[in-house]
């Protein structure tokens, strides 16, 4: 039996293992194509290997993997497991079939329901729930073995016993182990984030100044040439090329500008309704010329210390984006700034293209952008003036649909 349970938990860290060697830095853990794939494969794996009991039943780790997509997938990667183990069950045939049909039902119809909430939780509520599911299941297994004795015998009780050890102990362990895997990912994107700030916070100090001056020059003088009569109209869409090419160079700077460290002449003690308005009314113009309206709710009294015009900064590469968004069919920027406990909460949402999941991964990231013209430095600068907050920005977003920007910083 203890043979037979070892080579079951090493078949069950064999994903872990794989992706550890050769998908760590492809793929997400959670991956549902890779939870699917692999869940597959070590649920029949762990059902080739069971622990026959006297009574004709077989014990295994097979729901382990079922349990774990299933929270982690939702229903998506959840059906196709179900079906991988009665579609094998089956196939092995003998006393028990009807039993794990039932149990494998019940865990499908049940635990993908959790998905949401569970994603949603911390680590240490995860493995926590994640054992607690597993005593679940283990427990509906055992109460299924009652039918079969006569009465609830010394043999009876051992093997609930053992049962319910082994599936929340290991279940502990694994949810664990894919747990620490997942904050360690985290915690070396963070890092990585964080040195590209901070070089680029150096070089905006340094630089951004010294190369405003030479583009303030050279634009005014391309000005100037513009205006001469003197010129060709081929020379004159040359210079206008230039000026444009200028302008955006300059704009670049600006955001670089932007990137620096809070400057102490513009830290203020506020609740961000003065910077929300100011925001509100200098890009109302830029969103009438699309069709789009800006709609803003305030409703906060808790006050934190921030540099003003970084948060101004921040808002209108928010409210920008959200119109751009809309730019080709209309449609309303809704901003509320509220509060909740301690923390001040400021949601954005826009009716707009929306993102792919792989482009909410990457937002924030320096001169990553999902438009055509853009640098990627105006939503770096918001993540970076949000976390000098110590403040946290989830996205959520559906292609076609809109994109929303939950903000949440701790006063």
């Amino acid at each position: 039996m203890t043979e037979t349970l070892l080579i079951n938990f090493l078949i069950l860290l064999l994903p872990v293992l794989i992706y550890l060697i050769f998908l760590e830095n492809k793929i997400s853990l959670t991956n549902k194509n890779f939870l699917l794939l692999l869940g597959a494969i070590t649920t029949i794996l762990c059902m080739s290997y069971p622990i026959r009991l006297e009574l004709g039943f077989t014990f295994d780790l097979r729901y382990f993997p079922f349990i774990i997509a299933s929270l982690y997938g939702g229903y998506k990667v959840g059906f196709p497991l179900y079906i991988v183990i009665n579609v094998y069950r089956l196939m092995i045939g003998g006393p028990g079939v009807l039993q794990s049909f039932i149990l494998s039902t019940v865990i499908f119809l049940l635990v993908p329901l959790l998905h949401k909430k569970f994603v949603s939780l911390s680590s240490p509520k995860k493995v926590g729930c994640a054992a607690m599911v597993a005593l679940g299941i283990i427990l509906v297994f055992i109460s299924t073995l009652t039918m079969y004795y006569e009465t609830l015998n010394h043999e009876y009780w051992i093997v609930s016993i053992n049962a319910i050890t082994i599936y929340v102990v290991c279940m502990t362990l694994i949810m664990i182990l894919v747990e620490q895997i997942r904050q360690n990912l985290l915690k070396r994107e963070k890092l990585i984030q964080a040195e590209q700030m901070n070089v680029i916070n150096n070089l905006s100090a340094s630089v951004s100044h010294e190369i405003r001056n030479p583009l303030t020059v050279t634009s005014g003088f391309l000005q100037l040439l513009n205006q001469s009569k003197t010129i060709s109209g081929d020379d004159k869409r040359y210079v206008e090329w230039a000026l444009k090419e200028l302008n955006r160079a300059e704009k670049i700077v600006s955001d670089f500008l932007a990137l620096g460290k809070p400057q102490s002449q513009n830290m203020v003690q506020s609740n961000f309704k003065e910077e929300a308005e100011y925001v509100k009314e200098i890009i109302t113009p830029y969103a009438n010329l699309h069709e789009v309206t800006v709609q803003l709710s305030f409703n906060n009294e808790l006050t934190i210390e921030y540099d003003k015009n970084q948060v101004q900064q921040c808002l209108l590469n928010l409210y920008k984006n959200g119109i751009e968004s809309m730019k080709d069919k209309g449609g309303t920027l809704s901003v509320d700034v509220s509060s909740q406990g301690h923390r001040i909460l400021i949601k954005i949402e826009d009716n707009g293209v929306g993102m792919t999941k792989e482009d909410i991964s990457r937002l924030g990231k320096p001169y990553y952008s999902t438009k055509v013209e853009g640098t990627g430095l105006g939503m770096f600068m918001v993540y970076n003036t949000i976390t000098k907050l110590g403040g946290k920005i989830d996205v959520q977003s559906e292609q076609g649909k809109g994109t929303t920007f939950h903000i949440a910083i701790p006063v």
